[in-house]
């Protein structure tokens, strides 16, 4: 549509092409390696939960003094935590006031079994839950802050309007004498590539909703894949 206004106005001037870089591509280049590296500290801390977890299962399991009650109530807290966990990052939910309390059924199971329990293997449990919190808490983060959202709508400000600045340009370059279908082509292209970029980068934002070629599979980190 700007294309063939431009067209049927006669409106053609030349500028220079690197202002439009530094105004669109650059910035969407950098949220894109941003949301990225937001993805890769993800499986990073994903699969850090996932082996704290297991560990501390083992731990438990190995006790002899427990019965074999207390160990199936144990498997099946952890079971919860895991099931949970990722139920949290999936829905992109604020609060994790739910998951806090399914959390701390551990805590609860070792004070409760604290007879059955040395405080050997009690410290070691509590160290690993540590990193467990740890990474819940990292996910937690990287789920519910992402780009600034200032810089995401000065991108796509930008693409918009790109077509009104660049059209004339581009018109300019090739010339009245040739056929406006490579205007056409040249702008379509262009602006499909932004485009396309700036989808990108939108679902890298989210990388737990199963949304998206790039989201992560969140069932490859549960405890019992």
């Amino acid at each position: 549509m700007v294309t063939f206004i431009t067209f049927a106005l006669n409106i053609s001037y030349r500028i220079d092409l690197t202002l439009l870089s530094i105004a669109i591509v650059f910035p969407l280049v950098f949220t894109i390696r941003g949301s990225f590296r937001r993805r890769e500290k993800a499986l990073e801390h994903l699969s850090k939960f996932r082996s704290a977890l297991k560990t501390v299962h083992y731990y438990i399991m190995i006790n002899r003094e427990l019965s074999d009650e207390s160990k199936d109530e144990m498997t099946q807290i952890i079971y919860e935590i895991s099931d949970k966990t990722m139920e949290h990052l999936k829905s992109n939910n604020e609060s994790t006031e739910d998951l806090d309390d399914i959390i701390n059924n551990v805590q609860r199971f070792m004070q409760l079994r604290s007879q059955d329990i040395n405080k050997k293997l009690s410290d070691r449990v509590f160290r690993f839950m540590k990193d467990l919190h740890e990474s819940i808490e990292n996910l937690h983060a990287i789920n519910i802050h992402r780009t600034p959202i200032s810089l995401k709508a000065y991108c796509k400000l930008f693409i918009y309007i790109f077509p009104l600045i660049y059209a004339p340009s581009i018109i300019d370059i090739i010339g009245l004498n040739h056929s406006p279908l490579i205007a056409y082509f040249i702008v379509l292209l262009t602006e499909f590539i932004l485009i396309s970029l700036y989808n990108i980068q939108d679902q890298l934002e989210y990388p737990f909703d199963d949304v998206g070629l790039d989201d992560i599979n969140l069932d490859n980190f549960k405890i019992n894949r």
